[in-house]
């Protein structure tokens, strides 16, 4: 335990206990074990008072004076030594004696054996990784911890791992919250029955000393909080006095993890009310406790609440248990402390006016509430300790320790009822807290784990009035943000709502309380009672009316607004959480019959609170212009519980609907609603702002759209079925500010509308009207028809991953609604309406997540267009919807041309809304119609083919929706003519389509081309007329139409006298004829609405009379009209099926039609456009033409931006993007070409103006990663299994170097083998070339430019001017002819000891530049930087292996591995071997010719002494083969048979003067070969065992004189035998004799083939080196045969070789000199060695030369086994678990990402790993993200995932937690892209780490 924790028990100074009693002197175990017999005893009171005494003063909270006058630095003396050991000494104590003088551990293994485990209830805390699994889950929150999960059977349930973020407690066990199939192994057994009785002794001592304790514990808590000065908790303090603190709590959190005895206990300590009185009453002599407890009754006092015996207590006498409950009746009737209470909410307000005072005054008379809010009186320890946790803002140790405690059923059911209890004071606290977050999130941690449960739920409302609690608290929360309502009246508007700037919605405190009362109203038992309490129902209205129009947003008219506020989220996310939510969780218990009176309560209190919000916010019949809320929580209950109430309960609307005045006031702000989005899409709200679109976008997106669009429409349907219908349809345009465009003449005034909104506000008021006639969410439809619906409009907009159609479909919000996402109908519907595209891999291209996409047969019959603008958040979907139907038509064969979206078959009305078709059929709308169609048949400016869409739509859906032929009386009610009647007989579409009207009456401006002709002219649509009796015509207006309307229903509704005080609407529209310059013309029309259709058919298919009625060919088309080839098309299709509908409907029709068709329609006359026309013609087309243009120069802008660097491309060379294949060029000419990308000029490469190739330097491990054996390695996921490095490539050549280095000269090891197995350096290009010096200037233009893509110019990164490929070097191209090297080719017959003395004279002439020192050249200047690049590419450590740094050997090793690294690693790139041939795989373009060019002239500089050239050994004799042996103190040169034959090549070609001649290569290949044939054939030797050496020997020698002898295999083995046997090679066999001997016997088969193995690595190299230096192709070939192939192509087969007999690899050997004589001289020099290092000597000659491709580590098939092994282990630098734990793909290294515990020299530790393990490359897998990451070099990005879901896609973050499969593609991909180095090509967002991961 912390030695801080002294002061915490108020321990006494350590001399203290010595003092009084005798019995403290013995050692505690002794006093103990007396203390427990004592008590044992039947008369146990002497005992009860000895334990009293002593505990009194070991936990006595009596310090010394001193500390105690000073009560603040009470708390901070525990800091010293010596209280704190007496801390230490105070726990020693307690558990000496809980133990009863027994060892303590022994007593907590004694106490767990009674453990009754029948609950997990394991507590965790935020970021813990839980489980939660649907399928057994009864309550939504369930959560299992991952043992128990584990433990259970999950299989094939949907579950997802998740990370808490509250904290939580596991439910394993509890059958109230799961159900027990689920339960795991441990928690299945009810094992409360075969768990023995708990002994009485055991715990007895446990009863006396914890309530002790435990008041210890409060008496700390009470010393040591001080009321913070100015309302602001002192942080350090409180968490000073928790740090002490920590012990206790942790020692008590320890009690309860001694299982469910120990907890019976401790609730029976915590709940009793009388060990509470006893102990805390504050009475007796005791000063110490009487202060603790006026310090308790200061705080209770301090946070606005009252101890009820306020008066009594502070007199000290004692009070009765009687008199405390009469204290509390008494208060509750008290008045004078209700006055008090008044005065204090007046500050709360801080001075805000007293606004809102109103609420305020009402709420504060029911005395009930206040009591709830103010009253706290504690009876035991539990209900103290819950105070102060409140108080000190829930510190995590005392949650734990509240929450370990759950599983005892006792104390759950108390502890339910002390939080519920403190409720109104935990809001408090939590407004007042600075850290509301955490806070919250503790509190959450506990109500969840009370509330989930219905049964403990159920008691808590019927015994302590949960729910009036909980709803008074929200009510109290908000009341304190509440400002003045500006909407409509915004002088004397009364109503108050929140203020959506204030912290408390901000932040979203408030969340902890919904979010339980949202848990708790998913009780069925406790939503009933909800819904059953009238009160409570009047109370939750009252709150909800809070959020009645909040964040009302006002049109700027004038300037942008300056700041834009934020506050939208808030406002959104209260309505949705605290209004939505709750009103689902009651919906769901509405869906019974039984359950109707539910509803009319609801429905009756929430028409209520809607008159009360209209009184008081002053609304008559007009709203205010230019303003819209969002909010209309009232109107949305009303809807949502009408919607039930007719689906479900089969209540009868009628009867829960209000009076006609009312539905028109309800169908006002909706409304309004519907059209301010037409507004802000319109963009005529831009002026307030991007938030404006934030909120339209918010409103219809799928989290939002069902608690707020859908209720809206439906509420809006509603009023329509029960209103006039001419009166909703003029509303509706009126609302859409369209009025003045509805006018038959062809020029109008708008007064309300710019002429650049009106077409787009037209097409919003149509769209909306088709929306809310053909829409059937809440009107018919089933669920499982709306999730179908939902689905189709998703996946047509485009493809969608499964998760996000998971979140993009509408669910119920809540839970227990059925619909579950990932339930069984999700998934059916799915698999019915969509197919599934598996994720594929383009290589380079991104990477695709599995995908969904409609089905055939859902785009041909199931396209719902109306769906898709309902639910689009952006415009574009809509258009992306329409672009996707029309390739699918095309596809298909459908429809060729640009459909238009096609009409879909509606369900079935329920028959309560058949009202709602009432408004198809009203002249109003149809006078709208004909007058649309008359406008755009006239070209009418202002419509659009949208408009005429809609039109159609309109048209079709009245014709479908038609009522049997009605009588047109019953139309015209009793009531006056009115205009319109003048216009259309009847209120049928059907008849009236067919009626004629001859002259209209419009007014126009003066200036219109009517007032002067009455020639039919163009047309406009703003006040329709109509054929008077005279036939000349009425002006229509729509707005005079509906003010009458208004007023009739009005008067029709009530006769009362106070109607007729109403106010007259407000004057905002002038009336349409008052603006002066109107005059009244008459034009002739003579149409009706078939025969616009027919014209407009005309119209669009652009012939004269091409309508022909289809019935005249074709009568059975009458009989069944549904033709599948009406089903797609555009307008002509559309405009044919609404006649032939119009045919069938009435046989009337159809011969009208027939009639109009028989006319030939006269040619339309040119028309006349006068010059006021001409003049906003003239203008449209200017901003029009304008328009284009800026389109065009934007465009084109663009282009010239993407790259600057292809404008500069030379015109003439077509072939710019074919990067030239170098020096490839026909003989004839004589030097090779280069282009230069940059100035686009051709030409050689020169010394003075060298070309260059853009390549990419960059170090690499890969080869380093090779390992002997064909199997992966697999990722170590548990402990046992680690990777050790020790087999791989880079290791095995380490050990050799440093081998070598021990016991042979430096510089000749130096040049025994190669290096850059780790760290070499790789050089690529994209085959561009560029002039060197165009290249400086584009590398200063890059400096200078500002915007830097992801790479560093300083470090000379730049992009390939034409491909944009990564790159960070020039390699210069070596002037030189093609011609030359084609003579160099000519074979020449001269032997082949000329060729080694040529070679060898070559050789040795000094190194210089071509051209003379003195003049240094351009040229030689770049070549030398350039190899400065590549040595500066990789780490020191990587080049220098020297003993003496810096020595020139090193840089000669160095640079002919660069070239070695670069063979290999297109030798990997190939597949590892060449049997494929061709010339460079995958399009891999080589620049080796190059770079061989640079490393031989760097290397010529360094001439190797002719005394150790290898050359001289491997081609000459040496004499005197002693000399050696003299210079003993000097350490030898290595051995030639220890060389490292590929590394011998590469020198001796690096040192011959390039171009190199073909002939002197193969004489360098055929000498090497016979080196490397010997080592093959001392490797066999030393690998086989000591009776196949001598049976080996001993048949050569039999052949040794046959005249091929020197190529036969069998008697060169004998004779290295025979040489090797004369030293002590072979003599210590014994020890490693199992090591190295193969079990296989040898056949002459088997050393073949070993031997043909041991040399394939060297002539692939070889011949891939020919293939580069002079340009010859490679044969392709069969694996078997590649030896051969490759070693003919080499030269080294001679000519007339026979291929029949089977192939013997010694038939290519060439021995230069005698082989006995060379061989023994080879053999010589190994037994001097050997002669002193055996052991090392054989490990030298066995080389393993077969490495295997590389690879990354095997990855299991399920990401959980990573997940659980990784996500705990702790970091082996820190020992902590860290946060992002990381592990690197290639070595299985487990690193912390961004960790800065493990920080090196500012490096953290991926950074380092990645330079360690890959050379400045690291592939890392993130556990906790599933995500890899690639770090290269100084940049890093996110390459993506490996392991997908079952539908195919990443989850990265693990943010949905669904179990992960491995994706085999991807890995391909991963480890292709890592082998290849193309991390930098292909990834394309990269950023610099700075060091930093």
């Amino acid at each position: 335990m912390a030695a801080a924790a002294a002061a915490a028990v108020g321990g006494p100074q350590p001399p203290q206990p010595e003092l009084p009693a005798p019995g403290l002197a013995l050692d505690k175990a002794a006093t103990a074990a007396h203390l427990k017999a004592a008590l044992s005893r039947p008369d146990n009171r002497a005992g009860a008072e000895e334990l009293q005494a002593l505990l009194e003063r070991v936990l006595s909270a009596e310090r010394p004076l001193a500390a105690a006058a000073d009560g603040e630095e009470a708390a901070a003396a525990g800091g010293g030594g010596g209280p704190g050991a007496a801390e230490e000494e105070a726990l020693e104590w307690c558990k000496c004696l809980l133990a009863g003088g027994g060892g303590y551990d022994e007593f907590c293994a004694a106490v767990r054996a009674y453990d009754p485990a029948a609950l997990c209830g394991l507590v965790w805390t935020a970021n813990f990784v839980a489980y939660r699994c649907r399928t057994c889950g009864i309550s939504p929150c369930m959560s299992l911890c991952a043992e128990c999960f584990h433990q259970g059977d999950h299989t094939g349930h949907d579950f997802n791992m998740f990370r808490s973020q509250a904290g939580g407690a596991c439910d394993c066990g509890d059958s109230n919250v799961m159900r027990e199939s689920g339960f795991c192994k441990r928690h299945q057994i009810k094992s409360s029955s075969n768990i023995p009785c708990v002994p009485k002794d055991l715990l007895m001592m446990s009863e006396f000393v914890l309530p002790r304790f435990i008041f210890c514990l409060i008496q700390y808590l009470r010393e040591g909080y001080n009321e913070p000065a100015a309302d602001v908790p002192s942080e350090k303090d409180l968490n000073k006095v928790l740090q002490l603190l920590e012990p206790q709590i942790s020692f008590l959190e320890d009690l309860t993890k001694m299982g469910g005895a120990m907890r019976s206990v401790l609730t029976q300590v915590l709940t009793n009310q009388q060990n509470y009185k006893d102990l805390t009453s504050g009475l007796g002599e005791n000063a110490c406790a009487k202060k603790s407890h006026e310090k308790y009754l200061i705080a209770l006092k301090s946070s606005g609440l009252t101890y009820p015996e306020d008066k009594l207590v502070y007199g000290l006498q004692e009070p009765s248990a009687g008199t405390s409950t009469l204290a509390v009746q008494g208060f509750a009737g008290a008045t004078g402390t209700l006055g008090q209470l008044d005065s204090s909410d007046e500050e709360d307000q801080d001075g805000s006016q007293g606004l809102g005072k109103r609420k305020r005054v009402k709420l504060s008379s029911s005395t009930k509430d206040q009591s709830i809010m103010d009253v706290l009186k504690h009876k035991s320890f539990l209900e103290e300790l819950l105070f102060w946790t409140i108080k000190y803002e829930f510190p995590q140790k005392m949650v734990t320790f509240l929450l370990n405690m759950l599983p005892d059923q006792e104390y759950k059911v108390a502890f339910t009822k002390t939080f519920v209890q403190h409720y109104a004071f935990i809001m408090k606290t939590l407004k007042k807290s600075h850290e509301s977050d955490t806070m919250s999130n503790r509190i959450v941690h506990i109500s969840v784990q009370l509330f989930s449960n219905e049964e403990l739920a159920r008691q808590v409302t019927e015994e302590c009035q949960l729910l009036d609690i909980m709803v008074t608290v929200l009510l109290y929360m908000m009341e304190s943000c509440l400002i003045k309502s500006e909407l409509q009246d915004e002088e004397n508007s009364l109503h108050v709502v929140v203020n959506c700037g204030e912290a408390l919605l901000k932040n979203n405190t408030y969340w902890p309380l919904v979010s339980d009362f949202i848990n708790i109203l998913s009780h069925q038992s406790v939503a009933k009672r909800f819904l059953e309490d009238h009160g409570l129902l009047v109370t939750w209205m009252n709150f909800v009316s809070f959020f009645q129009g909040m964040n009302l947003n006002k049109r700027e008219l004038n300037e942008h607004v300056e700041f834009e506020s934020q506050t939208y989220y808030a406002a959104f996310a209260a309505e949705l959480e605290a209004c939505a939510q709750p009103m689902w969780g009651l919906l769901s218990h509405c869906k019974v019959r039984e359950t109707q009176e539910y509803t009319r309560n609801v429905v009756r209190y929430c028409l209520e609170a809607l008159q009360d919000w209209f009184d008081a916010i002053n609304f008559v019949d007009e709203p205010a212009p230019n303003q819209v809320t969002f909010h209309l929580p009232l109107h949305r209950y009303y809807a949502m519980f009408l919607s039930k109430a007719v689906k479900c309960q089969e209540l009868d609307l009628d009867s829960v609907l209000p009076d006609q005045e009312m539905l028109m006031k309800l169908m006002i702000h909706p409304l309004q609603i519907q059209a301010s989005l037409a507004e802000i899409h319109s963009n005529m709200w831009v002026r307030n702002g991007l938030q404006i679109k934030g909120q339209a976008m918010t409103y219809v997106q799928s989290h939002f759209c069902n608690s707020m669009i859908d209720p809206d429409i439906y509420l809006l349907q509603v009023c329509a079925s029960r209103l006039d219908p001419d009166y909703f349809i003029s509303s509706v345009f009126e609302r859409f500010k369209v009025v003045d465009l509805l006018t038959m003449a062809s020029q109008h005034q708008n007064t309300v509308l710019d002429a650049e909104h009106e077409r787009s506000m037209l097409e919003g008021a149509l769209t909306f009207l088709v929306i809310l006639l053909s829409l059937r969410l809440h009107l018919g439809m089933s669920d499982d028809e709306i999730l179908r619906a939902e689905m189709v409009a998703q996946l047509c907009m485009n493809d969608r991953t499964h998760s996000s159609l998971l979140d993009l479909i509408p669910e119920n919000p809540n839970p227990k609604s059925g619909i579950i996402p990932g339930s069984y109908s999700f998934e059916s519907v799915l698999s019915a309406v969509a197919d599934f595209k598996a994720p594929v891999f383009e290589p380079g291209g991104s990477m695709q997540q599995g995908m969904y996409t409609p089905k055939a047969e859902v785009w041909d019959q199931e396209f719902d267009p109306v769906m898709v603008i309902l639910r689009t958040v952006y415009r574009r979907d809509v258009q992306s919807a329409m672009d996707r139907y029309t390739a699918f038509l095309k596809q298909s064969g459908k429809f060729p041309g640009n459909p238009w979206p096609p009409y879909k078959k509606r369900t079935p009305l329920h028959p309560s809304y058949k009202g709602l078709m009432r408004l198809l059929h009203c002249k109003t709308l149809h006078i709208v119609l004909f007058t649309l169609l008359y406008k755009i048949l006239m070209d009418h400016q202002n419509l659009s083919e949208h408009v005429l869409c809609m039109v159609l739509y309109l048209i079709e859906l009245g014709l479908e929706n038609s009522a049997e032929e009605e009588s047109d009386e019953e139309a015209s009610v009793c009531g006056p003519e009115r205009c319109h009647d003048s216009w259309f007989p009847g209120s049928n579409l059907v008849s009236n389509m067919r009626h004629f009207i001859n002259y209209v009456r419009v007014r126009v401006p003066e200036t219109a081309p009517e007032v002067k002709r009455d020639s039919p002219a163009s047309t406009s649509s703003d006040s329709l007329s109509s054929l008077h009796n005279s036939g000349t015509a009425q002006v229509f207006s729509l707005v005079a139409e509906r003010r009458k309307k208004f007023q009739e229903i009005i008067n029709r509704s009530s006769s009362e006298a106070n109607q007729v005080v109403r106010p007259k609407t407000s004057n905002k529209w002038s009336a349409p004829g008052s603006a002066p310059q109107l005059t009244t013309a008459i034009l002739e029309i003579k149409e009706s609405i078939l025969s616009l259709l027919i014209k407009l058919h005309h119209k669009l298919s652009g012939k004269q009379n091409s309508y022909y009625p289809p019935w005249l060919d074709d009568i059975e088309i009458l009989i069944q009209p549904e033709i599948p080839k009406y089903n797609h098309g555009d307008g002509i299709t559309a405009v044919e099926r609404i006649l032939l509908k119009a045919a069938l409907q009435s046989r009337m029709n159809k011969r009208i039609i027939e009639e109009i068709c028989r006319k030939v329609t006269p040619p339309v006359p040119p028309k006349k456009i006068t010059a006021a026309e001409k003049k906003t013609l003239d203008k449209e087309e200017r901003r029009q033409k304008a328009r284009e243009r800026q389109q065009k120069l934007l465009a084109e802008f663009a282009s010239r931006q993407k790259s600057f660097m292809e404008t500069a491309m030379d015109v003439d060379s077509p072939e710019n993007d074919i990067p030239m294949e170098i020096a490839t060029a026909e003989p004839q000419v004589s030097e090779a070409v280069y282009d230069c990308v940059i100035c686009g000029q051709s030409g050689p490469s020169s010394e003075d103006r060298p070309t260059g190739l853009v390549v990419l330097l960059q170090a690499s491990s890969v080869l380093g990663q090779c390992r002997d054996n064909i199997e992966p390695k697999k990722l170590p996921i548990t402990e046992e299994e680690q990777i050790y490095p020790w087999d791989t490539c880079a290791a095995v050549h380490d050990v050799r170097l440093s081998l070598l280095q021990r016991y042979f000269k430096d510089s000749s090891c130096l040049l025994a083998v190669s290096i850059g197995w780790e760290g070499g350096v790789y050089v690529q290009t994209c085959g561009h070339t560029l002039h060197i010096d165009c290249h400086k200037s584009y590398m200063e233009s890059l400096r200078n430019d500002q915007v830097l893509q992801g790479f560093s110019v300083d470090k000379g990164e730049f992009t390939c001017p034409l491909c944009r490929q990564f790159a960070n070097s020039v390699l210069p191209c070596y002037p030189g002819s093609n011609v030359e090297s084609n003579l160099w080719q000519r074979p020449s017959n001269k032997s082949i000891q000329d060729l080694i003395k040529e070679v060898e004279e070559l050789q040795g002439r000094p190194g210089a530049f071509p051209v003379s020192i003195s003049s240094e050249t351009n040229l030689s200047k770049e070549m030398e930087s350039v190899m400065k690049d590549i040595k500066n590419t990789t780490q020191k450590k990587y080049r220098d292996y020297s003993k003496t740094p810096g020595s020139p050997d090193n840089d000669f090793l160095f640079m002919y591995s660069v070239a070695r690294t670069n063979l290999e690693l297109e030798l990997i790139h190939r597949g590892g071997n060449l049997c494929s041939g061709g010339a460079s795989t995958a399009g891999k373009r080589s620049c080796l010719n190059q770079l061989f060019h640079v490393l031989a002239l760097h290397m010529r500089l360094y001439s190797i002494d002719s005394e150790y050239n290898p050359w001289r050994k491997l081609t000459q004799l040496v004499e005197e083969m002693n000399s050696q042996q003299g210079n003993e103190e000097q350490q030898p040169e290595v051995p030639i048979l220890y060389h490292d034959v590929t590394s011998l090549l590469l020198i001796q070609i690096l040192m011959m003067p390039q171009p190199l001649r073909k002939d002197h290569f193969t004489c360098i290949v055929k000498v090497l070969f016979t080196l490397l044939y010997t080592q093959a054939l001392v490797a066999l030797s030393v690998k086989c065992n000591e009776e196949d050496r001598l049976a080996w020997k001993h048949t050569g020698a039999l052949k040794k004189n046959a005249c091929d002898a020197e190529k036969s295999y069998e008697v060169l083995l004998s004779l290295v035998i025979s040489e090797l046997s004369k030293g002590k090679l072979y003599h210590e066999e014994g020890t490693q004799e199992c090591a190295m001997v193969s079990p296989i016997a040898w056949s002459p088969e088997s050393m073949e083939k070993y031997l043909q193995d041991f040399c394939l690595p060297f002539l692939r190299i070889t011949s891939l080196l020919q293939h580069h230096l002079f340009g010859e192709d490679l044969p392709s070939c069969q694996e078997e045969e590649e030896f051969s192939v490759l070693s003919s192509c080499l030269g080294l087969l001679p000519t007339f070789y026979q291929t029949e007999h089977p192939f013997i690899s010694a038939s290519c050997l060439d021995w230069p000199v005698p082989a006995f004589d060379i061989i023994s001289q080879w053999c010589f020099e190994i037994n001097s060695f050997t002669e002193r290092h055996a052991e090392q000597g054989k490990a030298l000659l066995i080389q393993e030369s077969r490495w295997k491709l590389p690879h990354l580590l095997q990855l299991p098939e399920n990401y959980n086994t990573i997940f659980q092994y990784y996500h705990r282990k702790t970091c082996s630098v820190c020992t902590k678990v860290p946060k992002d734990p990381a592990v690197c793909l290639v070595c299985g290294t487990f690193v912390c990402l961004k960790g800065l515990c493990c920080k090196q020299q500012s490096y953290c530790e991926c950074v380092l790993h990645s330079q360690n393990c890959g050379a400045g490359t690291g592939i890392f897998l993130l556990i906790n993200a599933s995500v890899i990451i690639i770090i290269r070099g100084h940049r890093f990005c996110l390459w993506g995932s490996v392991y997908l879901d079952a539908h195919g896609e990443e989850d990265r973050d693990l943010r949905r937690g669904k179990p992960l499969y491995i994706c085999k593609e991807r890995y391909k991909v991963l480890e292709q892209q890592w082998i290849s180095h193309t991390f930098d090509h292909i990834n394309k967002r990269w950023g610099p780490h700075y060091n930093g991961l």
